[in-house]
């Protein structure tokens, strides 16, 4: 899941406009947590803690 084309670009734009601090929402997550990327970001994520919601009932 974190080392996917799409991290590694959003990490390079984050760097290219020299940002500390990135919100994305409508992000289809599951639980909450951190994992360093292999070129040293360090995203946090939180979403819903039950993998059998829908996203139609996530608020």
């Amino acid at each position: 899941m974190w080392e996917t084309e799409t991290s590694i670009k959003v990490a390079g734009e984050m760097k290219r406009y020299n940002l500390e601090i990135l919100g994305i929402s409508e992000i289809n997550w599951l639980q909450a947590g951190q994992q360093r990327l292999a070129s040293g970001e360090v995203p946090l994520y939180t979403g819903h803690e039950d993998e059998n919601v829908s996203h139609k009932e996530w608020h």
